[in-house]
């Protein structure tokens, strides 16, 4: 069951990964596995087998989350705007009540056992950053051409959204979206999984060879941000929560402003939303208590 659990959990995590204003980092936490999805990572190589344990399903569903949801995505953000939208914000926001109990905990070390300006800092400035990044968005799209030039870019982009991706709040495909890569990218992933399907192997063998540096790139950035999250854990806990929070109350506004659900009312898409919301926090929820 707990298998099931871990499968399901990636996917979740997989699936945030390539909604814009969506945090993967955030539906771990959310999901109340993030403390242990960073000490997986940062101890890979002192606790090979432990880690593994952990990582491993929660690989196979964010592969099949990404995957799957990568063709689906385009018609629910197009047909179903708000409604896709609100749920998400459900998702996110469901895992709150944990979070905050955490940082109560975190708050209970310190001497003060309270809030302080250093924490309120931290708190305003990520909050800050998280709608200004969402504002940011809406830069002109790229193409990717093979070659050198575009291999080791892809590798830079891997690093940088692999980072943000990790980091609560943070959504890294919306930092691609910013950037101008989002929709090039993501039309790799689908048309290698197509290729496949249809036996086009050069098609296959020519996105390979873009999407391989791009990961590399993503397993060096989570791994070294892993490395300075579970520092500053251990050396900022409060502050470290305190910004976490910031950026998981700026979701919200980044998921229905990058995906034009502000300018796509309707009320039954409102209707639609709020109950698929209330589900959605409820089973993140839930699934942050196990």
């Amino acid at each position: 069951m707990k298998l099931v659990l871990d499968i399901l959990r990636g996917m979740v995590i997989g699936i945030a990964n390539i909604i814009p204003g969506v945090s993967g980092g955030t539906m771990a936490v959310s999901l109340g596995i993030y403390d242990k999805l960073i000490g997986a990572i940062t101890g890979l190589f002192k606790h090979f087998k432990k880690s593994i344990a952990i990582l491993l399903p929660l690989a196979i569903g964010m592969g099949t989350g990404i995957v799957a949801f990568g063709y689906g995505l385009e018609y629910l953000l197009e047909h179903h705007t708000l409604a896709t939208a609100l749920t998400f914000v459900g998702l996110v926001l469901g895992g709150l009540p944990i979070l905050l109990a955490q940082f109560k905990g975190a708050l209970g070390a310190k001497k003060s056992r309270r809030m302080g300006a250093c924490e309120l800092i931290c708190f305003v400035l990520l909050l800050a950053f998280g709608i200004g990044m969402a504002l940011l968005q809406g830069g002109a799209e790229h193409g990717l051409t093979f070659g050198v030039g575009t291999m080791i870019l892809l590798f830079v982009l891997g690093v940088v959204a692999s980072a943000t991706m990790v980091i609560p709040g943070v959504s890294g495909s919306m930092v691609l979206l910013v950037l101008g890569y989002y929709n090039a990218i993501l039309a790799l992933i689908t048309g290698s999984v197509d290729a496949l399907a249809a036996g086009d192997w050069g098609t296959l063998l020519h996105n390979m060879g873009l999407i391989i540096p791009f990961g590399i790139g993503v397993l060096l950035g989570i791994f070294g941000i892993a490395k300075l999250i579970e520092y500053l854990f251990k050396n900022f806990p409060s502050q470290t929560y305190a910004a976490i929070i910031g950026l998981i109350l700026s979701s919200p506004f980044a998921i229905l402003y990058s995906s034009g659900a502000l300018g796509a009312f309707s009320v039954g898409g409102l209707i639609a939303g709020l109950v698929l919301g209330v589900c959605g926090g409820f089973a993140t929820y839930k699934m942050g208590e196990n």
